[in-house]
């Protein structure tokens, strides 16, 4: 057992390993092989051509256009009211300064050194005894002049860029008045003086502006004919022969033992996660290799197609091109990993393959999210799988989520509107019709390959129109009638203790096929005639009505059905006594009679689902026997039946807990109450003589 156990464990790990270098491979895979090492100003080697035709953005172009269109965006400036009153101020003040020295009764030498003293710049030779000569109302009409050309002038935005430009035209503005020599000069020299930029420039506003016309410049695409020349042998390379280049996937690029070193640790921790999950909380997957190959080969399989996804130029329309990885159908793993594995790991690898197929793309972000989204949809839309058409239905439900997610994302990264929504009406939908196609495809082979049964075939074999049901229901109808019933019986009690509900019913649908050999040799298909028993000795009824379980085994796999609906077939009775036949044996015999003669071969029930049907089976039978079946009396019975089987250890195996076997009791108490209901007695009216009495 030892080393069975260290045999697995080395398996696990040559798996674990095996998986590990095939998705580093998968990330750093080439899809096309032959590329080239070039660099700006080297001397290209030889000619190379297109292998394929593309139309890509000239992100470098792009880049230039956008800038230029940024430049030509002026600065944003800010009149600022203070900045203007405080000029009005000084200029006033200034000649309300010289007016009251003009105004005083002094000497006119005593009145030139006040105003030189006054003034805040340089005049020249002799101004100041020429202003001391102006009169009162002159003096006056110069600073009215003064207020009115800076009146003008502040009203527009005065920066350090025109600043030079606006001084320049002073001297026209002043010209315009009629003004002798030493007042223009003045008011020219006064204003040339205080005059100031009166606009803040404003950095935040000016960036949304050039923003804004950096955002409305096109994409600068650029179109790649099939066998068309990039660089000739002998050419100096340029930046543009390199971006074409890597748009055709042709440059190689530099090798980066970081980067590699980064894969190993994301993908070593990314395949770690869901083993560690796996062992702490469904170790009966961690230790089945089959799963967990299978959870390996579903997750490689969707970042290879991720892959392919992305490689894909939509020529026609060169923006979409960036875009098409929102098809990538993510919710086909989530779909299948929840049907055949297990539904909370479906949630965790959703997460991580989201991670995995975003890492490296120009996407990235955004792909991851698109992907996480239309994952857990697919995920939650299968989660109760009742039908096949559910899986259609978990695709819509994808389509519609990876549209809302694509048109938000696009909308937030402020793409153009057009291209947004049709990105989202194209790829949301597909991405959702992709992940219900490969997951109805992939289904049936996964199943068969790795004899797994999923939801989906049973819910196939519980649909009437089975053949092996139709045959029950045509050769054994009292049979096909009495499973009917057990299936309800231990639907509703799985449902009571986190068995799987749906393979109790199909369990029980089947449990009894095996009387289709003989039939007429079980009560609830004989239908009044005789039973044939009674010609019959206690040993050869109890070997005819074991062997049931048998041809129940062989017709299953004659008719291919899982194993899991096998192993309940072969349980479903477990090692219990054939009480009727041991009692008349008894009779006949005495009591040295044999107790193990009268057993079914076994096995016990090993699962909660075959604990089920064995329950609901016995119970069923023994409530279609009682006479009077009042809510109390069967009640009693149901519990009478579950604790004969307790005690005779046929639960043993089965995982089933004294509180399961109370809820079970009370699951089959509501499913039996609603049919051995009272009815009410129903008078006898002769209708023939209420018709002549009408007539009458």
């Amino acid at each position: 057992m030892e080393r069975l156990k260290n045999n697995q464990k080395l398996l696990r790990g040559l798996v674990f390993f095996g998986f590990f270098v095939a998705f580093l491979l998968l990330m750093f895979l080439e899809f096309i092989p032959h590329r080239v090492n070039l660099q700006v100003g080297q001397v290209a080697p030889e000619t190379i051509k297109a292998p394929r035709s593309i139309v890509f953005e000239d992100k470098a172009k792009t880049e230039e256009a956008r800038e230029k269109a940024r430049s030509q965006v002026p600065k944003v400036y800010l009149i600022n009211p203070e900045t203007n009153a405080a000029i009005l101020g000084e200029v006033n003040n200034f000649f309300l300064n010289i007016e009251k020295i003009l105004k005083q009764n002094i000497s006119s030498k005593q009145k030139e050194k006040q105003i030189i003293e006054e003034m805040p710049f340089s005049l020249p030779a002799g101004m100041a005894a020429d202003l001391t000569r102006i009169n009162l109302e002159r003096w006056r009409a110069t600073q009215r002049a003064a207020t009115e050309i800076l009146g003008e002038l502040l009203k527009k935005e005065i920066t350090p860029e025109n600043f030079t430009e606006i001084k320049g035209t002073l001297t026209e503005k002043v010209n315009r008045y009629n003004l002798s020599y030493p007042e223009k000069e003045v008011l020219i020299l006064s204003l040339n003086y205080f005059l100031r930029p009166n606009a803040v420039y404003d950095p935040e506003a000016t960036e949304k502006l050039r923003d804004r016309a950096a955002q409305a410049v096109p994409k600068v695409w650029v179109s790649i004919k099939q066998n068309q020349k990039i660089i000739g042998e002998g050419e100096i390379v340029t930046p543009e022969h390199l971006a074409k280049l890597e748009a055709l996937g042709l440059l190689k690029p530099k090798p980066s033992f970081r980067n590699l070193i980064g894969a190993v640790f994301l993908v070593f921790f990314t395949m770690l996660t869901p083993l560690f999950y796996l062992y702490l909380q469904r170790r009966e997957v961690f230790e089945n290799l089959n799963l967990l190959i299978l959870l390996g080969i579903i997750s490689f399989f969707i970042l290879a197609l991720a892959k392919s996804i992305l490689a894909i130029n939509v020529g026609a329309f060169p923006e979409m091109t960036p875009l098409v990885g929102y098809a990538v159908p993510l919710g086909a793993a989530t779909m299948l990993i929840a049907i055949l594995i297990d539904f909370n790991l479906s949630l965790l690898m959703t997460a991580l393959l989201a991670l995995l197929i975003g890492f490296g793309t120009e996407l990235s972000l955004k792909l991851s999210i698109v992907s996480f989204f239309s994952g857990l949809a697919g995920g939650f839309g299968v989660s109760h799988l009742s039908q096949r058409k559910d899986l259609a239905r978990a695709g819509v439900n994808i389509g519609i989520v990876a549209l809302i997610a694509i048109l938000a994302l696009e909308l937030i990264d402020k793409t153009p509107l057009g291209t947004a929504f049709l990105a989202a009406l194209i790829f949301g939908p597909i991405n959702g019709i992709l992940a219900a196609i490969f997951t109805n495809g992939f289904l049936p082979y996964l199943e068969t390959t790795f004899k797994i049964t999923s939801a989906v075939t049973l819910l196939e074999l519980a649909t009437p129109s089975h053949p092996l049901l139709k045959k029950l229901l045509m050769e054994a109808p009292g049979t096909y009638h009495h499973s009917l019933l057990v299936g309800n019986l231990a639907e509703a009690a799985a449902d009571k203790v986190n068995a799987n509900s749906l393979l109790a019913r199909v369990g029980a649908y089947y449990h009894d096929i095996g009387k289709l050999k003989r039939p007429y040799f079980f009560v609830e298909n004989q239908f009044g005639s005789g039973n044939p028993h009674e010609k019959l000795n206690p040993n050869l009824s109890t070997l005819i009505v074991t062997s049931h379980v048998k041809d129940g085994v062989e017709l299953a796999r004659e008719y291919k059905l899982p194993q899991i609906v096998i192993d309940i077939i072969e349980q479903h009775h477990g090692t219990s006594i054939i009480k009727f036949f041991f009692q008349k044996a008894i009779d006949i015999n005495g009591p040295e009679v044999n107790a193990e003669d009268f057993r079914y071969p076994g096995p016990k029930p090993k699962t909660k689902e075959a604990a089920l049907v064995m329950l609901a089976d016995s119970v069923e039978a023994a409530v279609r026997s009682l006479k009077s079946p009042t809510p109390g009396r069967v009640e009693g019975l149901v519990r009478k039946v579950i604790k004969d089987k307790l005690l005779d250890g046929q639960l043993d195996e089965s995982n089933l807990t004294f509180q399961d076997l109370h809820n079970i009791a009370q699951a089959f108490d509501k499913v039996l109450s609603g049919i051995f209901h009272n009815r009410v007695e129903y008078p006898d009216i002769n209708v023939e003589s209420l018709r002549k009495e009408k007539k009458s």
